[in-house]
């Protein structure tokens, strides 16, 4: 009877009524006043969001881009993988059904308490094919540590990890950041090894890149776009700017790795990570 945790049906309920208590919390966590109340709910290690730039350079449908092998390595390190049927996000608002199948991966020994109505338990090559059918589909990938997800699947915290793929629409994580609260903001961490820059000789001053950014990282000085240093490192400016005139640039692939397992380590114990 207590083999596993809540049923598809029992964790959509949940999420129905946590949804406007989060995004709430979100979108007023910078509030004087406020934001002394809600910012303990959004302080690390309970919640710590890394983005993977999965999609970027995707010029054909099978070509696999620098972060998305990366991710590709991780998974592949890490024998406890699956996959949930729906992604969350996408099912609450009522998204294409061809958009609510790429559900979110999960990693670590907490998915053997998983009911099996939410997914199911994957292979490498499964977790491989599902990152890249995310890549082709433009999400991109975030590595999650939040405590909203233990929640909803009644798992332990510490041996947890979510790779979620989102868009800019529907993700809890990624809506209502562009006036955060202090702990919100380094919730969301960029990784080292990414670098992202303007090219001004390209850039026309358009500003579609500015307003694209989930972190409103981006501002427009002299005509020209700049980016800031709350940067996260996600990749959408570079997506969406129609003069290709932002480029992302990457530490090597070893490096790489080597950073988002460090991240994972300081927050869960996942084993496979580190070795």
């Amino acid at each position: 009877m207590f083999e596993y945790g809540p049923g598809k049906k029992l964790v959509n309920f949940m999420v129905w009524l946590s949804w406007p208590i989060i995004r709430a919390g979100k979108k007023y966590s910078n509030v004087p006043v406020l934001k002394w109340i809600i910012n303990p709910f959004f302080k690390r290690p309970y919640n710590e969001v890394t983005s993977v730039p999965i999609s970027v350079n995707l010029d054909l449908p099978k070509s696999v881009p620098v972060p998305g092998s990366v991710l590709e390595k991780l998974v592949a390190k890490i024998e406890d993988k699956f996959v949930l049927h729906e992604c969350i996000c996408r099912h609450h608002n009522r998204r294409p059904m061809e958009e609510r199948t790429l559900g979110c991966i999960v990693l670590g020994p907490a998915i053997q308490r998983i009911n099996p109505s939410n997914g199911r338990r994957i292979t490498t090559k499964e977790a491989v094919d599902h990152i890249r059918r995310a890549a082709r589909m433009g999400l991109i990938a975030n590595i999650a540590h939040v405590w909203i997800d233990p929640l909803a699947y009644w798992l332990s915290f510490k041996d947890l990890m979510f790779i979620c793929f989102c868009d800019d629409v529907n993700c809890l994580y990624r809506t209502h950041m562009k006036d955060r609260g202090p702990n919100l903001d380094k919730t969301y961490k960029k990784l080292p090894g990414i670098t992202v820059r303007v090219e001004p000789k390209k850039c026309d001053g358009c500003g579609i890149c500015a307003d694209k950014c989930f972190v409103a990282a981006i501002a427009m000085k002299n005509g020209k776009a700049l980016i800031g240093p709350d940067c996260k490192g996600c990749g959408r400016c570079v997506e969406v700017c129609p003069r290709k005139a932002i480029t992302l640039k990457l530490a090597d692939e070893k490096k790489l790795l080597r950073q988002i397992e460090d991240r994972i380590r300081e927050v869960a114990d996942i084993p496979g990570i580190g070795k």
